[in-house]
């Protein structure tokens, strides 16, 4: 092989290093967001539950009083 061809196949591989390691960060990047998310979603959750055991006491508060 050419010192050419070997160049070439030099900077084709540092491209796909390159390229596999911002892949990498990226995916720990949204990993890192998705388990954010997920923990809002289970405060969201919770305080949603809350809200609904509210309302339902008040129905049956006024379930009694009727």
């Amino acid at each position: 092989m050419s010192n050419e061809l070997f160049d070439k196949l030099e900077q084709k591989v540092s491209t796909a290093v390159d390229t596999i390691e911002m892949l990498r960060m990226e995916v720990e990047e949204l990993r890192q967001e998705n388990e954010q998310l997920k923990n809002e979603r289970t405060q969201w959750e919770s305080r949603l539950n809350g809200i609904l055991a509210r309302f339902s006491d008040l129905t049956d508060d006024a379930s009694q009083a009727s």
